[in-house]
């Protein structure tokens, strides 16, 4: 017999590990990791003064955006590499794989984490347990790239939009991105998801809901 358990620390570690997930999801895929210094737009733009208007491009770990004039005019934002091999740089690549790996388990956990409600434990083990291993690992994973990715500021790409001071770990003209510290906040919010995830096994588990679930009840609800 299904007995659903809805507690406040289980439904906040699934709020929490779920935000987590889509944070981190939404910064790998932005453009706004790096804000470059402000340029004229391709083509003519001109502004209120008869000079250039100018606006400050933005880079990502695998797409950015520009401005540009014409038919098209606007910003527009794609991807700048094609293939993996394209790149930046082989920091920016091992990057790559370190957030995605991450963000993976993040999701995979996320996803997990909505039926938590039916199934608190899988082969024997509690699926709290098991979901916060996966977060700290995570996290670990998520730890690694971030830590590559300002090694990567010394590639001709980055210096195209930060200027020759560019270099590893020096961002030159550049300035950092919101998503650079959404990523941050995420991977801090994945190590506190894998530490709530034991309150909310011991909420799950605990005398009062043994109780409930000795009476019969097959939804339990608990403060």
């Amino acid at each position: 017999m299904c007995h659903v358990i809805v507690t406040c620390r289980s439904m906040l570690w699934t709020l929490l590990s779920i935000v987590a997930a889509f944070g981190e999801l939404i910064a790998f895929m932005s453009a706004d990791w790096l804000v470059g210094y402000p340029r004229a737009a391709e083509g003519k733009m001109i502004g209120h003064h008869g000079t250039p208007e100018p606006y400050r491009p933005t880079l990502g770990i695998y797409g950015r955006c520009i401005k540009v004039t014409g038919h098209r005019r606007g910003v527009l934002c794609g991807p700048y590499a094609v293939h993996f091999g394209e790149i930046a740089s082989g920091f920016w690549q091992a990057t790559s794989i370190f957030l995605a790996a991450g963000i993976l388990l993040l999701c995979a956990v996320a996803f997990i984490s909505v039926f938590t409600m039916c199934f608190q434990s899988i082969m024997k083990k509690s699926i709290f347990n098991v979901c916060g291993l996966l977060q700290g690992i995570a996290g670990l994973f998520l730890i690694m790239g971030l830590m590559l990715y300002p090694a990567g500021w010394g590639s001709d790409k980055v210096l195209a939009y930060c200027g020759p001071d560019a270099s590893p770990y020096k961002v030159g003209l550049c300035s950092l991105g919101w998503a650079f510290y959404t990523a941050i906040g995420g991977t801090v919010l994945t190590f506190v998801c894998a530490v709530f995830s034991a309150q909310a096994e011991i909420a799950t588990s605990s005398d009062k809901v043994q109780e409930e679930i000795e009476e019969g009840k097959s939804l339990i609800c608990l403060l």
